[in-house]
């Protein structure tokens, strides 16, 4: 049990760090770096701490007498965060103690490995199971191919063995990114064990393709159904497929909740939960509401804040009404508000006892599905520099690829969550362990110096990549600090070159890096022992663009895996793009890390062509690991018998 509590105390403190983490910045108002006492009650009501006056001034009290900070009658950013980091822990500690006496909210699930008999435990929290299973039920019951499964029963218990066959999951990507996963790739009938295998390998590398961190996860797992690597997955889909609406692309509107004195690019550095408190009290304000928002946890507990904002996104015809005001219990008052958002079809994620207890996952999701379907804000007729800044392609699969790599704080715009170098520190240290000598690097900044802090991360940053022998002509670290996109880019490929061919080469453990052209020759080698007929030259062959090497080398690799009746042959771009579709899953579904699309493949982008085939590469390698883990096994094995 003590295990059990542990862990979970932990996940409720990291996802509340991470929230501290967003809204820091705003507490700042005068961007000073510090926090006065006298408005330090604000500030924590802020973060979600609605203490009492005199609680407040015994902690200012408190600070003064033990002269705690070197700045009268103020706090540092960093004193702050601590601070609530302590009255956090405090709370969960105290909530736990209750919560598993009470055995509320969370189920305890013996560890389902061999670790199991060690004692080790999960807690699972109930209400996750119950939106996700829900939120399924909802978006995909109609799916033909889904019949067998759904609808997942009212407890949500049935989640987990849902997952087991591995379309489910399949079907969820796709949901959240459409066309992340070709279902042409998918096994549906005749599921053995291994097909069943086959699938969940490809749920998981598409999902890391699209920004999921997946370390400690893989298809066992899946398999086994284990509930908090479930659910955990789970929420990093959902959350990419809500969060993906929130930007200038997919709505114009956003332009109109900046403020006066911002432009585009302001709007482009704010996290998605940073823009939705923005539009909540962008629809408060309109409202002639003077509450405003600044958590989805503590601020949403009385339903007050929903139950407006509801009445100021709907439509007149829809009915919707403040009736849940004139309700005293907390309870009944959100599940009469929840009534309301039901007229809305936006009923999802939440119970009345969610929105009570301020569960930060799904009340973030409520408003979020709330935003993409009824975000009530005015198209602008022109908004000036948009082309200039909407993500492409080539930022996206880097982007995802950084988030997929676990890196803090998740990137949202490249050019400015990498301007402080802290991400390009955790992405060296990925590939070269021990490179960055982290007692060189300013991973807080204080306000005086925080300018030259950043730039001297940057400069870092560079001076470690002239270390692995980057190109970085003409790159400075000022480029980086300054969100120069092109030279920004050009070291983020390098990057992820240097990470293909480091794992590439760690795993044919020939004591030589591998370079291009090895990859080049395998290939070929690879396609003519099979005995196929096409051939590579380089990555900007134009052969490439209809798919078919990347094809032939995938049914090389795993004999009878290509269905070539599915194939097209007659060249058009319309063709083309299937087949790179169908080879993009198909490699992800033999394991194959591909972060490329299949555009890279038919328009022949030869920095994302080469980490295709070397991705696939790399799996040649993995059973000549696994035999050497297994020599490794029995040597020990044969010292310790001696």
């Amino acid at each position: 049990m003590s295990d059990m509590i542990n862990i979970e105390q932990h996940q409720t403190i990291e996802e509340f760090k991470l929230n501290l983490e967003e809204l820091l910045p705003n507490l700042d108002s005068n961007k000073d770096g510090f926090i006065d006492l006298h408005e330090l009650k604000d500030a924590l009501n802020q973060v979600g701490f609605k203490l009492a006056g005199y609680q407040v001034r015994e902690m200012i009290d408190e600070f003064k007498s033990k002269q705690r900070t070197a700045h009268q009658g103020k706090l540092n950013l960093d004193e702050f965060e601590t601070l609530c980091l302590d009255l956090k822990s405090k709370d969960v500690a105290s909530t736990f103690k209750t919560v598993v006496s009470k055995k509320e909210n969370l189920e305890t699930l013996g560890g389902m490995s061999s670790i199991s008999s060690e004692g080790t435990t999960h807690s699972v929290r109930l209400e996750e199971q119950l939106a996700f299973s829900d939120w399924i039920n909802s978006n995909l019951g109609h799916d033909k191919d889904l019949l067998h499964l759904l609808p997942i029963d009212s407890e949500g218990k049935g989640l987990y063995p849902s997952i087991k066959d591995g379309i489910l999951l399949c079907k969820i990507i796709n949901h959240s990114c459409p066309d992340t996963i070709d279902e042409r790739a998918i096994n549906k009938k005749n599921l053995t064990v291994y097909r069943e295998f086959e699938n969940l390998t490809l749920a998981l590398v598409s999902s890391q393709a699209i920004g999921c961190n997946i370390v400690n996860i893989d298809a066992h797992d899946l398999a086994k159904g284990k509930p908090h690597l479930v659910l955990g997955l789970l929420w990093q889909i959902i959350r990419i497929g809500l969060f993906s609406h929130i930007t200038l692309d997919s709505c114009p509107g956003l332009a109109g909740l900046l403020f006066d004195n911002e432009r585009l690019e302001d709007l482009m550095k704010m996290s998605p939960e940073a823009i939705l408190l923005r539009w909540v009290n962008h629809h408060l304000e309109r409202a002639g509401i003077s509450r405003r928002c600044t958590n989805f946890q503590s601020d949403i507990v009385d339903s007050e804040i929903y139950s407006h904002l509801l009445k100021q996104i709907a439509g007149n015809d829809a009915n919707v009404n403040l009736d849940a005001l004139r309700e005293t219990d907390m309870t009944q008052r959100a599940e009469i508000m929840l009534q309301q958002a039901a007229k809305l079809n936006c009923r999802s994620f939440l119970t009345a006892q969610d929105v009570v207890n301020g569960v930060y996952k799904l009340n973030l999701a409520f408003v979020a599905n709330l935003f993409n379907n009824h975000p009530g804000l005015d198209k602008p007729e022109q908004i000036e520099g948009l082309e200039s800044i909407e993500e492409t392609r080539e930022e996206k699969t880097y982007r995802n690829w950084m988030n997929s790599m676990g890196v803090s704080p998740h990137v949202n715009w490249l050019y400015s969550d990498l301007a402080d170098g802290l991400v390009i520190f955790q992405l060296f240290d990925v590939i070269k362990p021990g490179i960055v000598n982290w007692n060189r690097v300013h991973k807080r900044f204080t306000p005086l110096r925080k300018f030259m802090e950043k730039l001297e991360n940057c400069n870092y940053a560079v001076d470690l990549g002239k270390q692995l022998k980057f190109s970085l002509v003409g790159i400075a670290g000022q480029d980086l600090n300054d969100g120069n996109a092109t030279l920004t880019l050009a070291l983020i490929w390098q990057l992820m070159r240097a990470y293909t061919l480091s794992i590439l080469s760690r795993l044919a453990n020939t004591g030589n890096p591998i370079i291009e052209k090895e990859i080049v020759q395998w290939v070929n080698t690879r396609l003519s022992d099979a005995g196929k007929q096409s051939q590579l030259r380089n990555f900007n062959d134009p052969a490439i663009a209809d798919g078919k090497i990347v094809i032939d080398l995938i049914d090389a690799i795993k004999e009878g895996s290509i269905n070539y009746e599915l194939v097209r042959t007659s060249g058009t771009e319309e063709d083309n793009l299937a087949n790179a579709k169908y080879a993009i899953s198909m490699a992800r579904k033999i394991g194959a890390r591909v972060y490329a699309l299949p555009e890279d493949i038919t328009e022949v982008k030869p920095k994302m062509v080469m980490t295709v085939f070397a991705c696939m590469m790399a799996l040649d390698y993995v059973p000549n690991m696994d035999s050497v883990e297994q020599q490794n096994q029995n040597n020990h094995n044969n010292s310790n018998s001696n």
